[in-house]
């Protein structure tokens, strides 16, 4: 039998590429084949790997990594020492590694509906129109929730690994006793391998502790939120608006205002969470809340520049002393436990009860009805005693209020012949969201009717409102004051208004004067009810303390001859507007930058950024739309009314940066018609790309009560030596310009002295030294008011 040839394969057929021509070949590459990856590929790859691993919070990293290593090291102790134990003994070993498993798969589940959040914030927060917010919000709404769901599943699951924890410190630490260790069943019977399986649980439970320990400080965030929305200023005012408003809404339930926490469309928590969340815009920056704070406390260490003398004029005292008698009646409207907490922190209970009437409960039917009261009439009561009247002196007023609506009392001094109302303060939720409601509201005509044809005002003044309009309020305050205008008058015309019966002919308080007063949120809401109230009672005066800016600067100024706002020392609500606290916000950041090295470019960037508004402001409203300036096409539109090169390099050694700044004008197309639902306040548009708010200012005549710095020529040292001296704090009052309040001051004293009752001690002790000065020979350090 022949052997057949053996025929070799040709080289050709192995390498085709070669035999095909090896100068084609360097003349012209062809492509890698697909199957085999290049350098190329792998260092993509390597990149994109990395690049998800930078998502990750370091924190969150090391969290999923212990709680692996407890489900590892406690399964091998399952099987390797405690497999022969009890029941009793095995359970809290198995609890550990089957609560770390849960735990990682909570913390999956959260990283992905996390992912699954930012993407739909990131995606949402650039494009979005009129049409389609409802459903765009909703769908955010859904999915931070689910996030929020998973992460409080894993901080439970937290709770019950702590819990775990210490009961199997209880088991092992029994078992481990000196009289229970030779029948420990997890250390053997064998003397040799007791040693390292004592030193094995001791250390599983040292390690279970440790991570338990760690995950109460790491949070619950998985990813990097920076990861997702970087600099876009949009995406991060988005998140920041879910954040608020769930939590707003939550508190809200919290406080037995379960309504709020089922609402889909904008209501008025929707307008505060916005406006909160347009204020957290310096995240885009990379500035942290930790460096915020710090520019803050900067700011307090700083002083500003003090008022020239010769601009300080000292106040009428028949305006304070009308003031300071009517003050405690502007006190005695907090008939809550508020008023109470502050002025006795420990005996607070037992002095609201007090002032509530529970000791009394059978006078409860000589104490008038207030819409709102509860059963035994206790906030009438609490009303009365403060300010030591008879029931019958309080004719008409509201406690429980809903939102938009402000809580009065209406009393009858017949002695004085005066009638007071007086309007509540900030003390409940419904208040706070009234606060939060800061967005310019048009001021009508019909409202402004008060100062538009009243023949008592200057014919210069009526004109110059007359030619100025629009005017703008505080929009939660013009619409609380129009409630309150309902409540006690809104039917005047048809003759059958309460305060008309009252006050009109035939009245039982015909030709009494009319004073209206509040503190805080009520000075504000009393300052507009009495622009409104103005054009029909002329012997009418209005007493705002510690009040919020809620007027444009023309009407401010026309109602100086019947409002008077009374400024305590450094207090900050009579400062508090939106750009007051831009301002603010752009002042804490340059100060950081200004005082550290690091990252400066970036934090000057940003109060740049901020600070350009106010200059801009005045060019955007010349301009014409024709001539508006387009902004690049690979640039990030800022809320904030400029673009920014969305490619920024920073240079952290001290060298500027290069962003590009563009103001853009504000078309139609860019804003959206936000008019409040079931109100007849007309809200200016709210803009997407904003410019810079109208500027709120204190209505009136304003007196800026000044604490004086004790020394030899401002407080003589007798004063001091003498009995009580040594308490007595000197106060001037100063008829003061409302321009100096529209930044805000960080002071020591900005909360303290907001309180009531310091403001009605600082003009008491204005009063006493007036009166010290009109009798100079007498000793007046013990003189007080009565």
């Amino acid at each position: 039998m022949s052997k057949r040839p053996r025929h070799f394969p040709k080289i050709h057929h192995l390498i085709p590429s070669f035999s095909r021509g090896f100068l084609r070949s360097r003349s012209r590459a062809k492509p890698p084949s697909p199957l085999l990856p290049t350098m190329a590929d792998f260092a993509m790859e390597t990149r994109t790997l990395l690049s998800k691993l930078r998502m990750f919070r370091f924190g969150s990293l090391v969290v999923g990594i212990s709680n692996l290593g407890i489900l590892l090291f406690g399964a091998l102790l399952l099987v390797s020492i405690v497999s022969d134990c009890s029941n009793e003994v095995k359970v809290p070993f198995a609890l550990a590694p089957f609560m770390a498993g849960v735990k990682i798969l909570a913390m999956v589940g959260a990283g992905k509906a996390q992912h699954a959040a930012a993407e739909t914030i990131m995606n949402r927060s650039m494009g979005e129109s009129i049409a389609v917010d409802a459903v765009i919000r909703h769908e955010r709404r859904v999915r931070y929730r689910r996030w929020l769901y998973w992460t409080r599943f894993g901080m439970a699951i937290t709770g019950l690994q702590f819990l775990g924890a210490a009961y199997l410190t209880f088991i092992v630490f029994t078992n481990l006793t000196s009289k229970a260790i030779s029948n420990a069943c997890f250390l053997g019977q064998d003397t040799a391998s007791k040693a390292w399986r004592h030193y094995a649980v001791i250390s599983f439970l040292v390690f279970d502790w440790l991570v338990v320990l760690l995950q109460f400080f790491t949070g619950s965030d998985i990813l990097r939120w920076r990861s997702f929305y970087s600099t876009h200023d949009s995406a991060w005012k988005a998140y920041y608006r879910e954040v608020f408003d769930h939590g707003i809404r939550e508190a809200l339930c919290c406080l037995g205002r379960a309504k709020y926490l089922t609402v889909l469309e904008e209501d008025e928590v929707y307008s505060v969470a916005r406006l909160l969340g347009d204020l957290v815009a310096y995240r885009a920056s990379g500035t942290g809340h930790l460096e915020l704070l710090a520019g803050l406390a900067l700011l307090q260490m700083q002083r500003g520049m003090p008022i020239p003398e010769r601009e300080l004029v000292e106040a009428p005292p028949d305006l304070i002393q009308e003031a300071t008698i009517l003050h405690p009646y502007a006190e005695a409207a907090y008939t809550g436990p508020l008023l109470d907490f502050g002025r006795n922190p420990i005996l607070f209970p037992c002095a609201w009860l007090y002032r509530q009437g529970v000791l009394t409960p059978w006078t409860r039917n000589r104490r008038p009805a207030l819409e709102g009261d509860n059963w035994w009439r206790g906030h009438a009561a609490a009303f009365l005693r403060f300010v030591k009247l008879q029931p019958e002196a309080l004719l008409q007023g509201r406690v429980c209020q809903t939102r938009r609506e402000a809580a009065y009392f209406m009393v009858a001094l017949h002695e004085e012949r005066t009638v007071v109302i007086t309007v509540r303060g900030t003390e409940t939720p419904e208040d706070l969201l009234t606060d939060g409601l800061c967005r310019e509201c048009d001021l009508s005509s019909e409202y402004l009717d008060g100062l538009v044809n009243n023949e008592h005002l200057p014919a210069s003044t009526r004109e110059k409102v007359m030619s100025t309009f629009p005017h703008y309020g505080h929009g939660g305050i013009v619409e609380s004051a129009r409630e309150l205008f309902m409540q006690i008058d809104g039917n005047s015309d048809s003759g059958s208004g309460f305060l008309t019966s009252l006050l009109g002919e035939g009245g039982k308080c015909h030709r009494y004067k009319l004073r209206i007063v509040g503190h805080s949120l009520g000075g504000a809401v009393a300052t507009l009810l009495g622009i409104r109230l103005y054009g029909r009672y002329h012997n009418l005066h209005v007493y705002a303390y510690g009040s919020l800016p809620c007027v444009d600067l023309v009407i401010a100024e026309a109602c100086s001859d019947f409002v008077t706002t009374i400024v305590c020392n450094d207090e900050f609500s009579s400062r508090l507007s939106v750009n007051s606290i831009l301002r603010l916000r752009s002042a804490a950041i340059r100060a950081v930058s200004d005082s550290s090295s690091a990252d400066s470019a970036m934090i000057r960037s940003l109060a740049r950024r901020i600070l350009h508004v106010n200059s801009y402001h005045g060019n955007l409203e010349n301009n014409n739309n024709d001539n508006a300036l387009v902004p690049p096409a690979n640039n990030h539109i800022m809320e904030n009314g400029f673009t920014e090169n969305s490619e920024i390099e920073i240079i952290s050694n001290g060298h500027s940066s290069d962003n590009r700044i563009v103001p853009i004008n504000i078309g139609s197309q860019n804003s959206v018609n936000f008019v409040e639902n079931q109100s007849n306040c007309q809200i200016s548009p709210f803009r997407e790309v904003p410019v810079e708010p109208p500027e709120m200012f204190l209505a009136g005549t304003i007196i800026h009560i000044v604490r004086q710095q004790r020394g030899i020529f401002t407080f003589p040292l007798w004063r001091l030596w003498s009995l009580g001296g040594a308490n007595q704090i000197p106060f001037k009052a100063y008829v003061s310009k409302r321009e100096y309040f529209q930044d805000m001051l960080v002071t020591p004293y900005m909360f303290t002295d907001h309180l009531p009752w310091r403001c009605h001690y600082a003009m008491r002790r204005v009063l006493e030294a007036h009166n010290c000065n009109r009798r100079p020979n007498s000793d007046c350090v013990e003189e007080h008011l009565v």
